[in-house]
């Protein structure tokens, strides 16, 4: 079993920046995949920003340039910085851990929520 929390986000205007972090614990598997997806209200899941241990990066197309991600393999910590945040960025982000780049793993965080106001 792998334990994802999650700490960060909040309420910001559109065009301020937010920081989220996730730390894993527990059995962590190696290779992994750790990252961020996000769910607005009436929309499916959908991947943010995933990176491997190895340092491979994998964006959805309409943060790219804008958010960041970023990990701390000796602290098992995985961050996303958000700049120029627009209020389609408004959704619940869960923290996950898998294997794979395009996919999410098994492990979930227990979600936080980001607002966007206009």
């Amino acid at each position: 079993q792998v334990q994802l929390v999650e700490e960060g986000g909040g309420s910001v205007q559109a065009g301020g920046s937010l920081r989220l972090s996730c730390a894993a614990s527990g059995s962590i598997f190696s290779p992994n995949a750790m990252g961020w997806y996000r769910q607005a209200p009436g929309k499916q899941r959908e991947l943010v920003a995933v990176i491997t241990n190895y340092g491979r990066t994998n964006y959805l197309e309409s943060v790219k340039g804008r958010f960041t991600i970023s990990r701390d393999n000796a602290k098992n910590m995985v961050y996303l910085q958000m700049n120029s945040l627009k209020p389609e960025d408004t959704a619940v982000y869960y923290c996950n851990i898998g294997r794979l780049l395009w996919a999410p793993g098994e492990y979930w965080g227990q979600g936080i929520q980001v607002t966007v106001s206009s």
